[in-house]
């Protein structure tokens, strides 16, 4: 952990000192065109002034200790520099230094000595452009930046200086507060930056770009903190593409690739998740402005009734809807506009009213009465020399008339960024409308911002278990053992008898009665079926006879068991762990349909019934579960019961387990339970 004392003097600075030249004078630069009030002192051992100040020849010269430090010279300079910072007590220090740990090779050990040399003093990067606080006009920075002062704002955290910068000169109306580019993360992660940030009140928001994330777990403690604090996440995570499964014992491996488990934990934590830069600073900016939405009721207006249906064609990819107009909603709307306009959500409004502001305030405020939880204008301003923009200035101002009017939160939207010009995008904000740019982009911000919102009104999940390593040698459970342990803690499994030949399989057949599976057991057999070593619906004693004698190069055990009858669907319950998640959760799709449809769900560990239910609700399967053309609902409570056996299973065996299948697991109709077919479990004996 980080000394959070002297992390928050490197944020918010008194006074700061900067090493090198070309970077080190970007800094006072911009420190000083952003307003900086504090003291900057620069360190050169050559150098007599930077910038118009004096230089100091060494850290011992200087006038007093530093609250933050911008260090932009070679790795092993910076090192020795760092150190003699630590040992004054300097807040912290941000590295623009590289040739550490993302060169690989000597950078690595490179690094490990800076991290020494830090001591207790917090260090941004290496290899990182540095912060920027507009709050507090602070510009720790090598380069140009585009922020301006703001009183507060969103804060934004990146590992990506490039990112960083491109993000800074957004003119869109996103109020960034604090902009972090972390780089290598030797010291402070992203976690300790959200916990630090999360102290300043005057932080609305966190905007996060995740390319990888040190501490899961640290991480998931920070989050909770950001919800009790009802502060909104927006994160866009990179590096989408499934991981290669490292096991091939199951199908779960399959399914629970790198980006299933970041959503996981996402979802968990109330995080939207997007996944482009330019929705992650409209949902920061319409979340900013607007606060998150407490429903998923929205409402568009525009005078184009192509803007219309464009509009009701991209809400199909979200939560949220476009509700009628009630019978008094639109009575009403109809009094401001005339009966030759039809009444609708989304509504075309026409142009009978254009550039008339009173009029367009009364009917703006008669559709924001209609207790939606977001109303949009689509308004797209002309762009060229010249442009008269008093009409369309007219029906912003409308907008904001009717939402300080109604109460209402109110967005104005262009369906370009060259199509709304900068004072209409300051007028809406100061006005406590969101000024929008793209139409699938806003609904999109919306639709991460209702998440966000339910998020906050719910509790969380308890604390993410903690990822252990393996304790012991792992080994494959053959499907007898494993449906042994699962079955005590409450999974249900057919009747069955293990048996050593074919009289004795004969013999459990009649007893359990026709139709029986037969299978080969072993903890070699993990895929049964592509290895014949199961046979299906048995139906008399000499099917299972041969079944066995056909089996018998493969075991010289054999599991007799009860057909499931009149099941409807089939599902996978699995497990797979992972180095910084620990064990994971997996439903989905089973039988055969596995990899084919890749239905699936992620849960992180512990969970909850309440998410188990979500994840089955969630899944394409699950029309077929609730009933699907006549046919009868399937027994989901059993589902649950058998999901929750299964977790509780791992949670009792958090070091050892490794790898966990139960497919199929057959799901029958509602009363009538849900059994697994097959299990396999690899664990250590510990």
């Amino acid at each position: 952990m980080i000394n959070k004392e002297r992390f928050t003097r490197m944020i918010q600075p008194k006074t700061i000192v900067v090493f090198g030249s070309r970077g080190a004078g970007y800094a006072i630069r911009e420190c000083q065109r952003i307003g900086f009030e504090g003291e900057i002192w620069a360190v050169h051992p050559k150098r007599d002034e930077l910038d118009g100040l004096k230089c100091y020849r060494s850290i011992a010269e200087l006038p007093g200790i530093p609250d933050a430090a911008y260090v932009a010279v070679n790795a092993e300079a910076a090192i020795e520099i760092v150190r003699e910072l630590d040992e004054i007590g300097c807040g912290g220090a941000a590295l623009y230094a590289s040739g550490f740990s993302e060169v690989g090779g000597d950078g690595v050990e490179r690094q490990e000595r800076l991290v020494a040399a830090a001591g207790d003093m917090p260090i941004i990067g290496p290899n990182c452009y540095g912060i920027i606080n507009a709050m507090d006009r602070v510009a720790l920075w090598p380069d140009q930046h585009g922020c301006k002062p703001v009183d507060k704002g969103v804060a934004i955290i990146t590992q990506s200086g490039n990112i960083a910068i491109n993000m800074t000169m957004q003119r869109r109306g996103v109020p960034v507060a604090y902009m972090f580019t972390l780089g290598n993360q030797a010291a402070v992660s992203i976690a300790e930056v959200m916990d630090a940030v999360l102290e300043d009140d005057r932080v609305t928001a966190i905007g996060l770009h995740i390319e990888a994330i040190k501490d899961v777990n640290e991480f998931d403690r920070v989050a909770r903190v950001a919800h009790e604090k009802k502060v909104p996440i927006i994160a866009m995570k990179t590096g989408r593409s499934s991981a290669a499964a490292k096991i091939a014992m199951s199908h779960t491996s399959s399914l629970a690739g790198a980006d299933s488990l970041f959503n996981a934990l996402f979802d968990r934590l109330g995080i939207a998740r997007v996944n482009t830069v330019n929705d992650l600073l409209e949902t920061l900016k319409l979340i900013s402005i607007l606060g998150p939405l407490k429903g998923n009721k929205v409402a568009s207006m525009s005078c184009s009734g192509g803007e219309a249906g464009v509009m009701a064609d991209l809400i199909e990819d979200t939560n949220l809807v476009f509700p009628d107009l009630t019978q008094e909603d639109a009575d009403r709307v109809e009094e401001t506009l005339g009966d030759y306009v039809s009444m609708s959500n989304p509504l075309d409004y026409h142009t009978y009213i254009w550039g008339d502001e009173e009029a367009k305030t009364a009917t703006f405020s008669a559709m924001m009465s209609g207790g939606f939880d977001a109303t949009m204008l689509l308004l797209d301003w002309p762009n060229y020399e010249g442009a008269d923009h008093t009409d369309w200035d007219a029906g912003k101002n409308a907008l904001i008339n009717a939402s300080r009017a109604t109460g209402g939160k109110g967005i104005v939207l262009a369906s370009m960024a060259e199509c709304m010009p900068e004072h209409a995008i300051e007028i809406a904000r100061d006005g406590g409308i969101a000024p929008m740019i793209g139409l699938d982009t806003c609904l999109k911000a919306l639709n991460a911002s209702y998440k966000v919102g339910l998020a906050l009104e719910r509790d969380l999940p308890e604390p993410l278990a903690m990822s252990k390593p393996i304790s012991g040698d792992v080994e494959m459970l053959d499907e007898w053992k494993s449906k042994k342990l699962l079955n005590s803690y409450g999974l249900q499994t057919p009747e069955s008898a293990l048996v050593s030949n074919a009289t004795e399989a004969v013999a459990a057949a009649e007893a359990l009665g026709f139709p029986v599976v037969v299978k080969a057991v072993g903890s070699h057999l993990a895929h049964k079926t592509e290895m014949g070593a199961v046979k299906l619906n048995m139906k008399n004693g000499d099917d299972v006879n041969d079944a066995v004698e056909a089996m018998s190069d493969l075991s010289d055990r054999f599991l007799v068991e009860k057909m499931v009858p009149d099941f409807i669907a089939e599902l996978i319950i699995g497990v797979t762990r992972d180095d910084q998640f620990g064990p994971t959760l997996v439903i989905g799709a089973g039988g055969i349909l596995v990899e084919l449809l890749k239905d699936s769900a992620t849960l992180l560990l512990p969970t909850s019934e309440e998410k188990i239910r979500e994840a089955i609700d969630g899944l394409k399967t699950s029309m077929l579960l609730k009933g699907f053309r006549g046919k009868p609902e399937a027994d989901i409570d059993a589902v649950v019961k058998a999901v929750i056996a299964v977790a509780k299973f791992v949670d009792d065996h958090p070091d050892q387990v490794e790898e966990l299948d139960v497919n199929p697991l057959m799901v029958c109709p509602k009363g009538q339970g849900a059994f697994a077919a097959d299990a396999l479990i690899r664990m250590s004996s510990k």
